[in-house]
Parts: C-alpha cells; sequence; structure tokens
C-alpha cells in the first residue's frame, strides 16, 4: 500500500495536464527519422510504438521482429495475439494499452541488442513514459528488465511482482513469445496478468480522476488506435 505521501504526489502527477495525441506522434516522428545507430542502416522502418495516449498500461518489449519491421507497429504477430489475449484476460482492451520496445529498429537477424542500441533509444522510452503517465507498466522479458529496472532481480524471480521506482509502478512478465515456445509459461504469464488486474484497481482507488485529451482524433491519427 502506497503511504499518504506518496498518494499525494501521484495524485499530483495525475491532475497535470493531459497529453495530447500530437505530442505522442511528435515523438513518433522523431523515432522514424532518428539515425542515432547503426540499427537505422538495415531497418525497412522504425517501430515508435502503437496505442492511445490515454492508455493505462505501458508494455515494453525488447525489439522489432521481421513482421514489425515490415509493418511499423509492435507486437503484430503471434506474440501479439497473446499479448492481446491476456490484456483481455483482465477485462481490458488494446485500447487500453501502449506498446513500444527498448530499441525501435530491427536488430539484423533478429539478434539481441547491443548496449549502445539501447543506449540511443532510452531518451525515446523515458520521454513516452513520461507523457502517458501509465497506471502500470508491464516489462516484457529479461532485456527490458535490464533496461528499466537494472539492479533488479531476474524475471525468474520478479515475474507477476509489483516494484515501485520514482512513483512509477513496474511489473515484470515473461515474454509472450517465451510463452510460444513454452507452452508451460503460459498459464503463469495468465496468473501474473490477473495480478496485474488487482494493482490496476488499486490505482483508481488511489489517484485523482485521469485527465483525458480534449482534442478530436483525426485521420492520420488513427493508426495509433486501430488493431
Amino acid at each position: 500500500m502506497r503511504s499518504d505521501r506518496e498518494t499525494t504526489a501521484y495524485n499530483r502527477l495525475r491532475m497535470q495536464v493531459a497529453p495530447t495525441t500530437e505530442q505522442l506522434l511528435e515523438i513518433h516522428g522523431r523515432i522514424r527519422a532518428c539515425v542515432a545507430c547503426r540499427l537505422h542502416v538495415t531497418r525497412t522502418q522504425a517501430v515508435p510504438g502503437y496505442g492511445p495516449v490515454s492508455a493505462r498500461i505501458m508494455a515494453v518489449g525488447e525489439a522489432p521482429g521481421e513482421k514489425e519491421d515490415q509493418q511499423g507497429r509492435p507486437f503484430v504477430g503471434a506474440a501479439g495475439k497473446l499479448l492481446t489475449e491476456l490484456v483481455e484476460s483482465i477485462g481490458l482492451t488494446r485500447r487500453d494499452l501502449y506498446i513500444t520496445n527498448t530499441v525501435r529498429c530491427r536488430p539484423p537477424g533478429n539478434r539481441d541488442p547491443e548496449p549502445d542500441e539501447v543506449t540511443a533509444c532510452s531518451h525515446f522510452l523515458d520521454e513516452q513514459i513520461a507523457l502517458l503517465r501509465p497506471d502500470v507498466i508491464l516489462i516484457l522479458g529479461r532485456h527490458a528488465l535490464l533496461r528499466l529496472l537494472p539492479d533488479s532481480a531476474g524475471i525468474s524471480r520478479l515475474h507477476g511482482e509489483r516494484v515501485v521506482r520514482h512513483e512509477r509502478t513496474y511489473v515484470p512478465l515473461y515474454h509472450p513469445a517465451a510463452a510460444l515456445y513454452n507452452g508451460s509459461l503460459r498459464e503463469t504469464l495468465f496468473a501474473d496478468m490477473a495480478r496485474v488486474r488487482a494493482y490496476l484497481d488499486e490505482a483508481e482507488s488511489l489517484r485523482a480522476p485521469r485527465p483525458q485529451p480534449s482534442e478530436p482524433v483525426n485521420a492520420d491519427q488513427l493508426s495509433l488506435f486501430a488493431l
């Protein structure tokens, strides 16, 4: 449970001016134009992120794969379908979720991102977290865990646990792709998501009313919302 001081700080954050879709799209534009690391040479396109600015949950994975590189959207393959099932299992939809990765360009051959590549993308992730201010940040897999909670225990120990750092709530989970190769992890993922539902309910009871964007969504913005 949060202390009174923590709750006051949390509500103060929620009472700030609502983030706008234009602000999120501006970050997306800078990501698409980024040439800060070697990955821009081999990418088809960068994959900034996907979801509405009002999302209550932010999910952070590792890096785009082949399909993501082709379509410019994260989690569009089998792992993305499982992620959708996980979100729907707790009574939410993909409209309640914003998805991104620690790096925004596909590493060649789907290799692990190099530390300097993660560093080159780090400020974009920090900006997106600061703008969206989600109730819960899902950390999908060990690479995302290393980026967001570098001094923490491993994913096998922390999965499903709530970790609060700097007034932000993180929940490490096994990456959905891991459950596609190891069926025993599927049950674990759904059990961990049930715990996320409880964390969201607690956040709902503690926070001030969440500000909503007031501007209409134009046709160019619909890609943030479409399934």
